[in-house]
């Protein structure tokens, strides 16, 4: 018995949520960084300007939201601000980060706001 992805041969990449390459005949619907363990929507402006500079090797697909959080990925903080500053805000709690990582990304955010 075969697959869809067989009977169409068309197969898509993506990381599943246990963190490993899954095949699907469906595309992924947001992209991320493997290195820096982001994701964010397809057209971000930060990660399309990073192509050229080598990201493309790095970048990983994902379905949907749910399975790039289970997979241990956080939201980019160009093109997801509402869900990145949620993140920040759950991870301060939770003491996951450094009060110096927390000036960092504070930091940071507040230069995104002002564009």
């Amino acid at each position: 018995t075969g697959s869809a992805c067989a009977m169409t041969g068309k197969q898509y990449k993506l990381i599943g949520p246990d963190g490993q390459d899954v095949l699907s005949a469906v595309p992924g619907t947001l992209g991320g960084n493997r290195r820096r363990k982001i994701y964010g929507r397809l057209g971000c402006r930060s990660a399309v300007g990073s192509l050229p500079t080598g990201y493309a090797k790095h970048r990983v697909f994902f379905a949907d939201e749910a399975t790039a959080i289970a997979a241990g990925y956080r939201p980019c903080g160009t093109c997801m601000q509402a869900e990145y500053g949620t993140w920040v805000e759950e991870s301060m709690r939770s003491g996951l980060l450094s009060a110096a990582r927390t000036a960092q990304i504070e930091e940071h955010t507040s230069e995104l706001q002002s564009l």
